[in-house]
């Protein structure tokens, strides 16, 4: 079945945030996330529905058909892809590669994406620690915490991030964090939730909005 742009983006965007909620998805929650107006939402759930790629129930919410999360998985597969390549191959930073792979997730061929994959090693995970999805649309997930949720005294690895802005990626090179880091829990201040990290025996307070925004695994 073939979709535009504009399609595939709202598919992509109902998907992330039915992961999230794990229900049906409002109307306004997608015009949130990408940014357009409620009438304008509208409009394009009708034409998905009309495809059959989603169901929608006025006043309900929208939940993706079979067909629809497939295709949703598959872009998120492309976006995988091509962030690994563009930070292996072509040396961009991780937090360069977003923006560019959201240009070539649109790409419509698949011979190409089987390329890709296979000239990268068939890789599980992107830079941002993100599950790549397979060609039959399965995704294996990480057993991870937010990091604010993470125990005092207790050794984790950095397994992910939540917020993938270009902003909270270079704040995370500041300071060395990347997938693989490990990193030690040593304090908890009840006031603001902040956390007190031991990296490689350096010392590093982190606020709450730092803290929800990083997947860790404990060792």
């Amino acid at each position: 079945m073939s979709t535009t742009l504009t399609e595939e983006n709202y598919l992509k965007a109902i998907y992330h945030i039915s992961q999230q909620s794990k229900s049906e998805v409002s109307t306004n929650a997608i015009a949130e996330r990408i940014d357009a107006k409620a009438s304008s939402v509208t409009d394009m759930l009708k034409k998905l529905a009309d495809k059959s790629l989603i169901t929608y129930v006025k006043y309900k919410g929208v939940t993706l058909t079979e067909t629809g999360r497939l295709t949703a998985v598959d872009i998120i597969r492309k976006h995988r892809l091509w962030e690994v390549f563009l930070v292996e191959k072509l040396n961009f930073s991780w937090d360069e590669v977003h923006d560019v792979a959201e240009q070539l997730e649109h790409i419509k061929s698949p011979k190409l994406i089987a390329e890709i994959d296979a000239f990268l090693g068939f890789p599980t995970q992107d830079p941002h620690g993100d599950p790549i999805p397979d060609k039959f649309g399965n995704i294996q997930q990480t057993n991870k915490i937010i990091l604010s949720k993470a125990d005092v005294g207790q050794v984790y690895t950095c397994v992910g991030v939540l917020d993938s802005s270009s902003e909270f990626l270079k704040y995370l090179d500041k300071h060395q964090i990347g997938i693989g880091t490990e990193l030690k829990v040593v304090d908890k201040e009840e006031f603001d939730q902040s956390l007190t990290i031991e990296i490689a025996s350096n010392s590093l307070v982190m606020s709450k909005a730092i803290t929800t925004n990083i997947y860790v695994k404990k060792i």
